[in-house]
């Protein structure tokens, strides 16, 4: 518990405590009321002083209003007529009980967030002059070297220069498995070095760096509301206001109603009462909390889990999703190409060695998988002096002169674009066709491999209510083609360029129905434009990717399928509570409300309507900070 908190609780056993205290002293009238009045205002002044607060700043009708007229006329009851004033004190303290209750659970669902933002590293090493010092992450530039000891945190994204060492990535990705990295291998901030010392060159700046855009945006994920807090906010201004009157209108017209045609003497103390009962009965604190809570714990939840949420507005419609798209590379595949063939023309002349080398240096400088498949099988770094102007062609291939002739690598499409006939290899895999001087030159065949997890995780999301799967990629057909079949999607489109994958998703999304959304999950690197279009962009495995970060709604720090699964299963769970407690805060009210209208309910029954079924529904909400699996 906070010092806040356990302040509060102090007032409230201390207030508690002095109503059974003064239970058995034998005062009456006026000294009474003095003496109830100590256990009222130390369980009321903050609510009190709220009260006159909001009047004062033109918001007045809030649940600290409400409270403050119901229990001020329960005391004025008890001075004038009845002269018990328990009812007055019980109200306001059972009113913090729940108070407490709410801030323990929001604190609960603010520490997992906590725990998260305990990634941001504190400082980073920089040597200057023989000696490490030091320093602000921020103030630390791109390309600067910087040491990371055993035991400290990767402060800003960079690339291990000097040793080798495992890290522990369980903060950013909610996985246990440590991950081993040498000179040569990108390295993301947020991580923990586990054994070895490391060098490493920065390649963002702070600001730029993954840690700070996963902090950036856990921190923001509450600004994006759902439309059930939408709702909420809208209702509760309303309906406030509407049974402020609705209690004036208890109070004041059945007793008029009875003297003037009923010809009978009212009961003015009675109604006054019956209106009192009704004002705090209609508190809608319930709602006001617990929704925002859900949303909030499990936001808190699910960042824990490396399943990192932009908004709440996200999380009710990855509820709602019945179309899955996928990327197939590194979402469904691990990404992980291997040449498979090389196949020089019959007339090109050149050995599959040439070819090979031929491509490696046209890929030179791309980062593509297939790219980094091919320059690992050639084997040998690239001798970047006999490469000049490479060109990437997005969705196409590269182009680059070699030795002063023209290379083209790439799919069957840039060969059509360059007026170069090719081979149409018969064996799945993905095709990189090779020309050289303008003439066809030869293939190299590369295949990649399943997830272990994308054909459970496909079983599983079918399970989890989602109707139509359906598989994007610019992959040949019949690469593609043999991972659908091997996954039983829906629907396959293949050699796609990055346009037309958006195409595919504008049509796809004019097929749906009311209140259907559709989801895309894609490696966040060549996928932006399509994760900004869906209704719910997934990034997967996106540590260290900017585009990911930056384009999708949802964020998985990890590149396991399963995580989707997470995704939609934590979303579906929080939706859930969210309509449960709107039923029963609402249901319950209603009836009490009758109740008190009529005379049947008291103020302790008040209580519970207010008090009793934020409690309960508060109690509800932060289920959604466990995980389903």
């Amino acid at each position: 518990m906070s010092k806040k908190q356990k302040k509060m609780l102090y007032r409230i056993l201390f207030a508690a405590a002095l109503m059974v205290v003064l239970h058995f002293v034998p005062a009456e009238g006026p000294a009474r009321f003095v003496l109830y009045l100590i256990p009222y205002l130390t369980a009321a002044y903050d609510i009190l002083w709220k009260a006159v607060k909001g009047i004062r700043n033109g918001q007045v009708f809030d649940e600290n209003f409400l409270m403050a007229v119901a229990s001020i006329g329960a005391l004025a009851l008890g001075l004038t007529r009845t002269g018990d004033y328990v009812e007055a004190v019980a109200v306001m303290l059972f009113y913090q009980v729940g108070e407490l209750f709410q801030s323990v659970a929001v604190g609960k669902s603010r520490r997992n967030i906590s725990d998260l933002m305990d990634i941001r590293p504190d400082y980073a090493n920089v040597e200057e002059n023989g000696e490490l010092v030091e320093v602000d992450p921020e103030d630390v530039a791109i390309g600067t070297e910087i040491l990371v000891k055993p035991g400290e945190r990767v402060p800003i994204d960079g690339i291990v220069t000097e040793g080798t060492s495992t890290l522990d990535t369980a903060a950013l990705t909610g996985e246990s498995i440590p991950r081993d990295v040498a000179p040569g291998n990108e390295i993301v901030s947020g991580c923990i070095n586990m054994t070895g010392l490391l060098r490493i060159r920065t390649t963002k700046e702070f600001g730029e760096s993954t840690v700070a855009k996963i902090l950036d945006m856990v921190e923001n994920a509450t600004s994006m509301k759902s439309r059930s807090e939408n709702f909420i906010s809208r209702f509760a201004r309303v309906y406030t206001p509407a049974v402020c009157i609705s209690a004036l209108v208890l109070a004041i017209l059945p007793p008029l109603v009875q003297r003037g045609i009923l010809q009978q003497t009212p009961d003015w103390a009675d109604w006054f009462y019956r209106a009192l009962t009704f004002l705090v009965i209609s508190c809608p604190c319930a709602l006001v909390v617990s929704i925002p809570l859900s949303f909030f714990a499990s936001i808190g939840g699910a960042s824990r889990a490396g399943v990192l949420v932009k908004g709440s507005s996200f999380l009710e419609a990855m509820s709602q999703v019945t179309c899955m798209v996928f990327d197939k590379t590194g979402t469904l595949t691990k990404g992980i190409f291997e040449v498979q063939e090389i196949c020089p023309a019959a007339d090109s002349g050149i050995s599959k060695e040439q070819l090979l080398e031929c491509a490696a240096l046209a890929e030179s400088a791309s980062t593509h998988p297939i790219s980094e498949s091919i320059r690992r099988a050639h084997g040998e770094e690239p001798d970047l002096a006999r490469v000049k102007n490479i060109e990437e062609l997005g969705g196409h291939g590269v182009s680059a002169l070699v030795d002063g002739k023209a290379v083209a690598a790439g799919n069957r499409k840039l060969m059509e674009k360059l007026g170069i006939a090719c081979e149409n290899p018969k064996d799945p895999g993905t095709v990189v066709h090779v020309a050289a001087g303008g003439r066809y030159a030869g293939y190299i065949r590369i295949a990649d491999s399943i997830k272990d997890t994308s054909a459970e995780a496909i079983t599983a999301l079918r399970k989890e209510g989602v109707k139509k799967l359906v598989m994007l990629t610019g992959d040949s057909r019949t690469a593609a083609e043999q991972v659908s079949a091997q996954l039983g999607m829906d629907a396959l489109y293949s050699e796609l360029l990055p346009a037309d994958k958006v195409q595919k998703v504008e049509e796809l999304l004019s097929a749906m129905r009311g209140g259907e959304k559709l989801a895309f999950a894609g490696d966040g690197i060549n996928d932006a434009p399509v994760l900004g279009r869906a209704d719910v962009g997934i990034a997967m495995g996106a540590m260290g990717s900017d585009a990911a970060i930056e384009a999708a709604d949802i964020v998985l720090m990890h590149d396991d399928p399963m995580q989707i699964v997470k995704a939609v299963r934590i979303a579906k769970k929080c939706m859930r509570i969210v309509y449960e407690n709107i039923v029963f805060a609402i249901g319950i009210k209603l009836i009490c409300l009758l109740l008190g209208a009529l005379g049947i309910a008291n103020m302790w029954l008040a209580v519970f309507a207010d008090v009793g079924v934020m409690i309960l529904a508060v109690l509800n909400s932060i289920r959604a900070l466990r995980i389903p699996q």
